[in-house]
């Protein structure tokens, strides 16, 4: 099991330092919440987050636009939908408000980068898999788009997060394939010996190729001087 740490920045002002670079040091996930939509904005295009948590209780002044979240999904960013504070609110409005603001982002982002969430306080707030699914699929999502926000989107978020700490620019990492096994000693080549038994370096009677002696041609000067030595010695037999 892994254990993750999230941290949680409500956004109050557009103008404020978070200082992210030096959070992202010390959690595993960054998360913002903006409370209004100049730091909805701020959020998408300039924050280096990785998750939008929006509070959906809430009624917000105007209505989400694509090329805003769109944006924030091109980066990296996910929209995090929290639906636990409308289901156990006994207050009619943040009901209605959760319903009118998930399905205005479904709407919006054509379901493609949302992950669900519960923020549940107590554990009665928690609704298993099945039902949260069958809960998107009211709000306007699909059954397999739903399915991708509890299993493959929360995912890609952990690893794009953890991509960008520890990997070179966000792209490439350096994985541990394992050790290199040790290497075999070279085996020693084995001598092919030809169709009559024999190793290509020997004859057929079995002595090597190179002791064997063969008549070279004897040249026209060597000749010469054969012929000079033996009239030579036929000259002083007949002298004696």
């Amino acid at each position: 099991m892994r254990i993750l740490r999230r941290c949680n920045i409500f956004l109050t002002d557009a103008a404020s330092n978070f200082r992210i670079p030096q959070l992202q040091q010390h959690y595993d996930l960054v998360a913002a919440r903006p409370t209004d939509e100049r730091t909805l904005q701020q959020a998408c295009q300039n924050l280096d987050v990785d998750i939008i948590s929006l509070d959906l209780t809430r009624r917000f002044e105007t209505h989400f636009k694509f090329p805003m979240l769109g944006t924030a999904i091109s980066r990296g960013i996910k929209i995090e939908l929290c639906y636990s504070q409308g289901i156990m609110s006994s207050d009619p409005s943040a009901k209605r408000n959760l319903i009118s603001n998930a399905t205005q982002i479904i709407r919006v982002t054509r379901g493609r980068g949302l992950i669900f969430s519960s923020e549940a306080k107590t554990v009665l707030g928690i609704r298993a898999p099945s039902d949260i699914i069958n809960l998107a699929s009211v709000w306007g999502l699909g059954t397999e788009r739903g399915r991708d926000g509890l299993t493959k989107e929360p995912r890609s978020v952990v690893e794009f997060a953890r991509l960008k700490r520890q990997s070179f620019k966000g792209i490439i990492d350096i994985v541990h394939g394992g050790d290199k096994p040790p290497e075999k000693p070279v085996a020693e080549a084995k001598v092919n010996k030809n169709q009559n038994g024999k190793r290509p370096g020997e004859n057929l009677e079995g002595a090597p190729v190179h002791e064997t002696k063969t008549d070279k041609p004897i040249s026209k000067r060597q000749q010469a001087k054969n012929k000079k030595a033996k009239m030579q010695e036929a000259g002083q037999e007949v002298a004696a």
